[in-house]
């Protein structure tokens, strides 16, 4: 499965947990739409599944949540990448020729 069709088969499953509790689909592709990440939908649909939120402000705590903890896992995935550029910088300069 590639990633587009893993990312719209999470969606479809969000907006089926959201359904059994009442809620439009729409409210699932915005969620989706927000957190952007196959992963963090799943963890929103445990979340929906688990706690059986009775209101929106709930849904959208959590939704919160996760999103800031993706990017929090985004940004330091970044940050590494950005040190092992530097780190290789330090180990063997910025000239790669041996002129």
């Amino acid at each position: 499965m590639n990633n587009t069709q893993n990312w719209s088969s999470t969606r479809d499953d969000l907006i089926k947990a959201l359904a059994k509790l009442g809620y439009p689909a729409e409210l699932g592709d915005m969620i989706a739409e927000h957190i952007g990440s196959p992963r963090g939908i799943e963890r929103m649909i445990s979340y929906l599944n688990y706690v059986k939120p009775e209101n929106i402000e709930l849904i959208a705590d959590e939704m919160i949540a996760i999103k800031s903890d993706v990017d929090r896992w985004r940004e330091k995935k970044e940050m590494e990448r950005a040190n092992a550029v530097y780190n290789n910088v330090l180990n063997y300069g910025l000239d790669s020729d041996d002129d």
